[in-house]
């Protein structure tokens, strides 16, 4: 079989792999479809994580598969059931950095438990569906931590995958008053679709301008003229987001950032200071998976359409490429009759 692995910077290979001996608390997959996710590009860019010198780094953490076989341990699982892979419950951390990854034919869950690593797909929710959990999981995340609710007012910044879904969440809050904020017009035409009521190209459009346009005037605690936004949610990463964001902020607002930064930006803190704004960050998904699964079955169409690529695992390389540009959303990766 085959497994997707980082060899060194910029370097990854479809490498011919063999399956590890279960254990009696092991569960085997056979995977059915994985996506690729924005960490999976960052992992490549700096040669892997917690790669050892000569080794190599497996990727894939968005994954759901069918069971092919249950150590004599586990319970609750059975052979044929179709799961969703919760990479954060497994003791090796699956995808990042750990010793499996799921890009692979088969894959190796160690220490499996039903409704920790293990997740069962609902009914009536394909695989490619199912394996959208994980980064609707970091979404929903990032959504819990800007406390945001329905009648409020939210930015999300950045239309791919994790920004795509804080759009799909905060519309199915209740969050009518939604701007998505990205540069591609394609992205943005997704997130109309999924419940943003407004849509700014900041290649073409004053951000400041249409937010204040959008979402009315606040003010920060002095009196000065701020955008009337509760929440700002970060999913891009661009170095001018989170100063744009401070710069917009009324008295108490939220700033959430989800997105992944490489190096320092520059803060104005005067006029953070003027705002008492909140700045957190959101990582993972400690609890929502499972709110995830359970919404699956309602949101399914709409969690599709998030998909602009479904390639067989064969082109997984291929699909490496796609995904780095601004006109997909997500790749997702299919194997065999999935």
């Amino acid at each position: 079989m085959k497994r997707l692995n980082i060899h060194e910077v910029n370097d990854v290979r479809l490498d011919d792999y063999v399956l590890p001996n279960a254990g009696p608390k092991d569960v085997v997959l056979k995977m059915k479809a994985c996506g690729i996710c924005g960490s999976d590009l960052s992992y490549i860019k700096w040669g892997g994580i917690m790669r050892e010198e000569g080794g190599v780094t497996a990727l894939g953490h968005e994954g759901a598969g069918e069971v092919l076989s249950v150590g004599s341990e586990v319970s609750g699982v059975a052979v044929g059931d179709a799961v969703i892979v919760n990479p954060m419950a497994t003791p090796s951390n699956i995808g990042s950095g750990g010793t499996e990854g799921a890009f692979v034919d088969q894959l190796l869950v160690r220490e499996a438990e039903k409704g920790k690593s293990l997740l069962p797909i609902p009914e009536g929710v394909s695989y490619y569906v199912a394996a959208m959990c994980e980064p609707l999981a970091v979404a929903m995340h990032g959504v819990n931590r800007a406390q945001a609710k329905a009648g409020q007012k939210v930015v999300v910044f950045g239309c791919g995958p994790i920004g795509l879904g804080m759009v799909l969440w905060l519309a199915d809050r209740g969050v009518e008053e939604l701007i998505a904020v990205d540069l591609s017009d394609g992205r943005l035409e997704r997130a109309r679709a999924l419940g943003a009521k407004y849509t700014i190209n900041p290649s073409r459009e004053d951000l400041r301008e249409k937010v204040m346009e959008y979402h009315g005037q606040g003010a920060d605690m002095i009196g000065q003229p701020r955008a009337d936004t509760d929440a700002f949610l970060d999913a891009a990463g661009a170095p001018q987001i989170i100063p744009q964001a401070i710069r917009m902020a009324k008295a108490h607002a939220r700033i959430v950032i989800t997105a992944v930064y490489h190096g320092d930006i520059q803060t104005p803190l005067g006029e953070m200071l003027t705002s008492e704004v909140e700045i957190t960050s959101a990582i993972g998904y400690p609890t929502e998976m499972p709110e995830v699964v359970a919404a699956m079955p309602r949101l399914k169409d709409k969690i599709a359409s998030m998909i602009s690529h479904r390639l067989p695992f064969e082109s997984v390389l291929d699909g490496l490429k796609i995904a780095g540009t601004p006109e997909s959303a997500k790749v997702m990766i299919e194997f065999g009759d999935a």
